[in-house]
């Protein structure tokens, strides 16, 4: 479903990643692991187009998508969530969704600003299927709600619904845990094993790592910008290397 080989980014003078290769199997939970300035999230802003890398590329199945715009992935079926929670927060949950849905929108601005009845048809089909991802991620009863009034855990339920009417092949989360408490990130983990039995592969960055090792098929492990190892939960919990990046060596 996605693959990255040899990406290279660096920042002035510092190396961010350093030949980084990794596969990501269709259907499958991958978790990307790795201490505090691993490099984690710079890999996810290449893998979705908000950073270039200086060298390798991203493939999305056979298509080289290196440098490709977000709004343009997201029409090939890639999305992601943010490290920390990105909604508008003047808008209400439900048209939160209404606008992860607009690459399915085929109405231009003068049937927009006309209300023309092909708009309001659609405008009534996407306010109705916003409803049925709010109805999945379990939060349909707080439509009417301010987004920018929700509480934490809630928000982040909202972005993970926004993306997901988007209807993608494969969604990219950013620590999506971060902030929960245990209850939110064991409701959180049913979730994210919901998402993957509706066929859609996920990407994590985590660091909850009880979180990683319940839902994940596939660990990667990053540490000062290179992959550092790459396995199963049960292999990469047992490797002294990725144990020692994360303990110390004594």
């Amino acid at each position: 479903m996605l693959s990255l080989t040899k990406i290279t980014k660096k920042f002035g003078g510092v190396t961010a990643l350093e030949d980084v290769s990794f596969n990501v199997e269709s259907g499958t939970i991958t978790g990307v692991i790795g201490p505090n300035g691993a490099g984690k999230t710079t890999l996810f802003n290449i893998a979705t187009g908000l950073y270039s890398q200086d060298a390798g590329n991203v493939y999305l199945g056979e298509q080289n998508i290196s440098r490709m715009p977000p709004e343009r992935l997201v029409c090939l079926g890639m999305v992601r969530t943010f490290q920390n929670v990105e909604l508008f927060g003047h808008m209400t949950v439900l048209e939160n969704v209404m606008v992860g849905l607009h690459t399915k929108s085929k109405s231009g601005i003068f049937s927009c600003a006309f209300k023309l009845p092909g708009q309001r048809r659609e405008e009534k089909s996407i306010r109705s299927r916003a409803l049925k991802w709010l109805e999945y991620t379990g939060i349909a009863d707080l439509a009417g709600m301010t987004a920018g009034s929700l509480p934490f855990g809630k928000g982040r339920l909202l972005e993970i619904a926004r993306a997901l009417a988007a209807e993608p092949r494969i969604i990219l989360m950013d620590e999506p845990a971060a902030g929960l408490n245990s209850r939110e990130t064991m409701g959180l983990a049913e979730l994210i094993k919901k998402i993957k039995d509706s066929g859609i592969t996920i990407v994590l960055v985590e660091h909850d790592m009880e979180l990683v090792m319940d839902v994940c098929d596939a660990v990667v492990v990053l540490n000062l910008g290179r992959k550092l190892a790459e396995g199963t939960p049960r292999e990469i919990q047992e490797n002294p290397e990725v144990i020692a990046a994360y303990l110390g060596d004594g």
